[in-house]
């Protein structure tokens, strides 16, 4: 079996995944800012995610996985709290919105067949322990306090700008929070913020009632539940720069450790090129998409690109998810109603050459996953097997054991590792499906009597034509089955 190898943004290069306690995973992902509701951008990020988790406890890995919500602390360019303006917006308390919008995110990842975290910390709920890691940059001269605000010093740190590959003086000063004057350097980003006297969110502190800046609430929060130094830290790529980077400046500032050995980033979902966000105002949020699609083909869009490539959002590139997955469907249910009648035993040397087919799948799975987590290789190596067991119970060569193990695949890999195949497997649309169904029979009786006749094009061009449609006419003994082809 292959060992896995992981693409280590920190160091640019794939690496073997070695963790730091043997056995043991422990893994940090960037979650949301409970502001509104989440989207198809959130569900790309979090769903690879999930499937990194299944995979490395299918692999037998004992797994912590930490998310945080954010629900302070998060600031737009103009230094304002997202929180804040959502609160505004909507016109309710800071931490109603919260609340409102954290049970909808879960809602949504519950629907999408996302494991839920083993540990989902809120930002607002750990201030002793942000503030504790901002006294100890400030006694170790990596933070400066100003008026009741303290900021972190760039220059303090020698490798801030490792992990995006930016240089202190190539930065862009204020690129993502307003610049105040009364920072040293235009980069120092701020730990924690002084209040105005009406401002809703605040905390008594060494420096006087304020809040959090943003970046220091993963340091402490991660820090707190995985050790000062883990295994794998995931997010976006679009927060490589400032928030990932601030994360590892102020934690290897504070405890003179590695913070994550491996980083993990997803790429961006795209609309007509431009990423998917709700300040541009080009998302769909999950809950309309899973009003369309089933949360399978959600997730079967997403995993059928690499996690750390773009993904282009179409209502066509959707449409094509729908119909792959429900290839996937279709052969899973023809293999457990061919399980209820399929004999016992049959040819050895048949029954041998399919268990090796079988056993190749898991291998090649195996090695796709074990490589960076290549979902679409994996993917592929579950449609190819599915060709070879349709072609089995066509051929009527596919005994109980064999299905068996088709199916144990199906549930394992599609299922536990990829959640792409449920228990039970039903059409997208049962009405549709059985209207389908009955023309298709239509169309075999129509190419039968053309047969019957002599008229040899004839039917060959109504199986040509249903064979572009996907359906694959197979003759047998027993007279003509269809399938979708997989």
């Amino acid at each position: 079996m292959t060992s896995l190898v992981i693409y280590n943004v920190l160091k640019r290069e794939k690496e073997p995944f070695k963790p730091v306690v043997e056995g043991r995973v422990f893994m940090y992902v960037c979650g949301p800012t409970v502001y509104d509701h989440a989207h198809l951008g959130h569900a790309k990020t979090y769903v690879a995610f999930d499937v990194v988790v299944r995979w490395l406890r299918y692999s037998g890995y004992k797994v912590r996985y930490v998310q945080n919500i954010t629900d302070v602390g998060h600031m737009l360019d103009d230094g304002e709290d997202r929180i804040l303006k959502g609160a505004r917006r909507e016109r309710v308390e800071p931490m109603e919105l919260v609340e409102r919008y954290m049970r909808s995110y879960f809602e949504d990842m519950d629907a999408l067949g996302v494991v839920r975290p083993d540990i989902s910390p809120r930002a607002s709920a750990h201030i002793p322990e942000q503030i504790e890691m901002i006294q100890t940059l400030i006694e170790k001269g990596h933070a400066y306090e100003v008026n009741g605000s303290v900021y972190f010093s760039v220059e303090s740190d020698p490798d801030y700008g490792k992990l995006s590959g930016r240089r202190i003086e190539e930065m862009e000063a204020g690129k993502r929070v307003a610049i105040r004057e009364e920072k040293r350097h235009p980069m120092d980003f701020a730990l924690w913020v002084k209040a105005p006297e009406n401002h809703i969110l605040q905390w008594p502190s060494p420096w006087g009632r304020g809040y959090p800046g943003w970046h220091i609430e993963c340091s402490a929060m991660s820090t707190k539940y995985l050790g000062k130094t883990f295994d794998i830290h995931g997010g976006g790529i679009d927060n490589i720069f400032p928030h990932n980077e601030a994360e590892i400046a102020q934690s290897e500032c504070a405890y003179g450790v590695p913070f994550a050995n491996y980083w993990m980033l997803t790429g961006s979902l795209l609309v007509n090129g431009v990423k998917m966000s709700k300040s541009l105002g080009n998302f769909v949020t999950i809950k309309d998409a899973l009003k369309t699609y089933r949360p399978e083909a959600l997730r079967y869009f997403i995993l059928s690109g690499k996690y750390s490539s773009p993904a282009d959002y179409s209502a066509e590139a959707l449409e094509a998810a729908s119909k792959g997955v429900e290839r996937i469907h279709t052969a899973v249910r023809r293999v457990r109603d061919a399980l209820k009648h399929a004999p016992e035993d049959g040819d050895e040397a048949t029954r041998g050459q399919l268990i090796d087919m079988l056993d190749q799948t898991r291998m090649l799975f195996t090695s796709a996953m074990n490589d960076d987590f290549n979902s679409p290789l994996a993917i592929s190596a579950l449609f190819e097997m599915s060709k070879e067991i349709n072609n089995a119970i066509s051929s009527d060569i596919a005994t109980k054991r064999v299905l068996g193990q088709a199916d144990a695949i199906y549930r394992e890999l599609a299922g536990d590792v990829l959640g792409i195949v449920r228990e039970e497997v039903e059409p997208r649309d049962t009405a549709s499906a059985e209207r389908e169904a009955a023309l298709i029979e239509i169309m075999i009786e129509m190419r039968n009597e053309a047969r019957k006749a002599k008229d040899y094009a004839r039917a060959d061009a109504i199986r040509d034509r249903l064979a572009k449609l996907g359906i694959v006419l197979e003759d047998g003994p027993k007279g003509t089955s269809w399938r979708i082809a997989a």
